[in-house]
């Protein structure tokens, strides 16, 4: 047992909900885009049972004929914070702009539930939507993957499963400002400001609390950049942030990826620091978001 993980994870836990609780809301939270329905399901998967939130956009969003696809979102937080409640704004805001249900995973969260488990558990909620999707409103042949952060490594994870599994194959996976190589000290990972929001001290929490034993942090689902066979994954998007201490390791997988026949796109939202799509300023924020709607529209449409 990583005893630093167990207990720098449990502590960051602790802090957070006493920090969320004076903590204002978000400025971006599009109070005009009312979804025609959410619903919460409980989903079986192999690694336990997961709870997520479909978000149904209004009928007039909808695709003229059939069923809308869907797209599947992983919250970030470190691979500690269970939080998926803070993603609200953006399934709805993909919702309605992509004409799509989003299903937002609550996954479990380390130290508690380490690696594999959140890997596990948003590939089995994947399956399920490819799998038992024609009653409950959307199309799972039509499906589309992504996350914010530790959501989007896990994104990431999963594309590769999908692709050695074949249970699923997503159009789409979106990578935003993930962490994507936590074999590396986080001293070496450079950042444009003095004062980022992912510092090295948090970087090794997170990590140790996620992946105990040292060995493991090499694996690819894990570490996506260690990976040398990339031929095959879904196409992707990659957004990283300017100022993010993980921006270099995103902007590095994106380029592997189109090397390895991939089809990309990246982008870099300049003057940003890492979770920008939630935060102030609003502008960059929006652009973000619009970006991975768009791209999510055109994935599941084509």
């Amino acid at each position: 047992m990583n005893v630093r993980g167990q207990l720098g994870g449990r502590f960051i836990q602790m802090i957070s909900k006493r920090l969320l609780r004076d903590y204002p809301p978000s400025p971006l939270s599009f109070p005009e885009l009312v979804m025609a329905e959410k619903r919460v399901h409980r989903v079986a998967t192999d690694a336990g049972e997961v709870t997520c939130t479909s978000y149904h956009p209004a009928s007039e969003r909808l695709p003229t004929s059939g069923l809308p696809g869907v797209y599947v979102n992983s919250h970030g937080g470190g691979y500690v914070l269970r939080r998926p409640e803070q993603d609200d704004a953006l399934c709805r805001y993909v919702a309605h702009r992509a004409g799509c249900v989003v299903l937002n995973v609550d996954y479990d969260v380390a130290p508690q539930k380490p690696f594999p488990t959140p890997v596990e558990q948003v590939y089995g909620v994947c399956r399920w939507a490819a799998d038992e999707a024609g009653d409950r409103g959307w199309d799972g042949s039509r499906l589309a993957i992504g996350g914010q952060s530790a959501g989007g490594a896990l994104t990431a994870a999963v594309s590769r499963l999908a692709r050695e599994r074949r249970h699923f194959t997503p159009r789409l996976q979106a990578l935003v400002y993930p962490p994507l190589d936590l074999a590396v000290d986080p001293e070496t990972k450079r950042s444009l400001t003095d004062k980022p929001l992912i510092t090295p001290g948090l970087s090794r929490i997170f990590t140790a609390a996620y992946v105990p034993d040292p060995a493991t942090r090499t694996n690819p689902l894990v570490s996506p950049v260690t990976a040398d066979d990339l031929a095959g994954l879904p196409p992707a998007l990659v957004i990283t942030a300017e100022l993010d201490t993980l921006r270099d390791e995103g902007d590095r997988y994106a380029k592997a990826l189109e090397a390895a026949g991939v089809p990309v796109t990246h982008r870099v939202i300049s003057g940003v620091d890492h979770s920008f799509t939630h935060h102030e300023p609003v502008g960059p924020a929006v652009e973000g978001l619009a970006l991975i709607a768009r791209m999510v529209r055109e994935a599941l449409t084509a």
